[in-house]
């Protein structure tokens, strides 16, 4: 894992161990701390990997998009690529942090909750699941740490195994993730990727070979809010990461986002009462 440095939010890259080209890397909080400073961990970032923790022992926080968590016993957390987070307080917290490439994982269960990008960011684990998922991260470790450098392809076929395995048991116990012909979870792939471009149900419809007023009922019934307002309240999130922790002046978040300067504070008010720049302000007050 690598921190490119950039001004911004900042920007944490895959980097692959040396002893674990795959894709995959799985640490203790204990070496998070001793490995990065306090600043680098405490400061706002968004990676291109997913990581995936479980707290054993102490307390701590962490936040995800302008929501913190505590980090407690049984505490696990998902922070997902693209997703503005920050640890607050590790100093205390023991456990596993699995760090992992989104092409890693083969399809399956475990792949479309990684592809879930509005997926949980934190949920604790139930007294059922927790020796579980305690034996599925300790085999994952177990298996990371083993030197056999004879056999690469089949350390990483088990690694994705029991990677897998570990996701599927540490996930919360609710409804499976949706299958991947769904028609919500394509539209939401396609939003994650032209939002700054498009705002308008008709073009994204037309991707995806659906009528509009398709698209409104699988995206009411999956999230209770029709296409428009998802496409409107996912290039208002983008709109607050880079107020909040980027600094760029104004208009350059207006044209990033595809607006002219009135535009975006008149869309970015009728969303939040706010204006931009007292968005800003009072969270970088607080």
């Amino acid at each position: 894992m690598v921190n490119s440095g950039q001004r911004e939010i900042r920007a944490a890259l895959y980097s692959s161990p040396a002893d674990a080209p795959y894709g995959v890397e799985v640490m203790s909080f204990a070496h998070l701390r001793s490995a990065f400073p306090g600043s680098w961990r405490t400061n706002p970032q968004r990676t291109d990997f997913h990581v995936l923790g479980v707290v054993t022992g102490g307390r701590g926080r962490y936040t995800a998009d302008f929501v913190g968590h505590p980090l407690t016993v049984r505490a696990a957390v998902w922070l997902r690529p693209g997703v503005v987070h920050q640890w607050d307080d590790l100093e205390e917290v023991e456990g596993v942090l699995v760090l992992f490439r989104p092409d890693f994982l083969r399809p399956g269960a475990a792949a479309r909750a990684a592809a879930d990008a509005f997926g949980p960011a934190a949920w604790e684990v139930s007294d059922k699941s927790w020796p579980r998922v305690e034996l599925a991260l300790n085999h994952l470790a177990v298996e990371y740490r083993d030197s056999d450098a004879d056999r690469p392809a089949l350390r990483a076929e088990l690694l994705q195994h029991l990677l897998q395995t570990a996701i599927l048991r540490t996930l919360p116990e609710a409804e499976p993730p949706h299958a991947a012909d769904d028609l919500f979870p394509q539209f939401r792939a396609v939003v994650e990727r032209h939002y700054a471009a498009h705002r308008d149900v008709a073009w994204y419809a037309k991707q995806l070979g659906y009528a509009p007023r398709t698209l409104s009922r699988a995206s009411q019934a999956a999230t209770g809010i029709s296409a428009k307002q998802f496409i409107d309240e996912r290039v208002v999130l983008e709109a607050k990461r880079l107020l909040a922790h980027a600094d760029l002046p104004v208009a350059t978040i207006a044209h990033r986002l595809g607006f002219d300067d009135t535009n975006f504070t008149k869309f970015f008010r009728r969303h939040t009462t706010l204006t931009p720049k007292a968005f800003r302000d009072r969270v970088r007050a607080g």
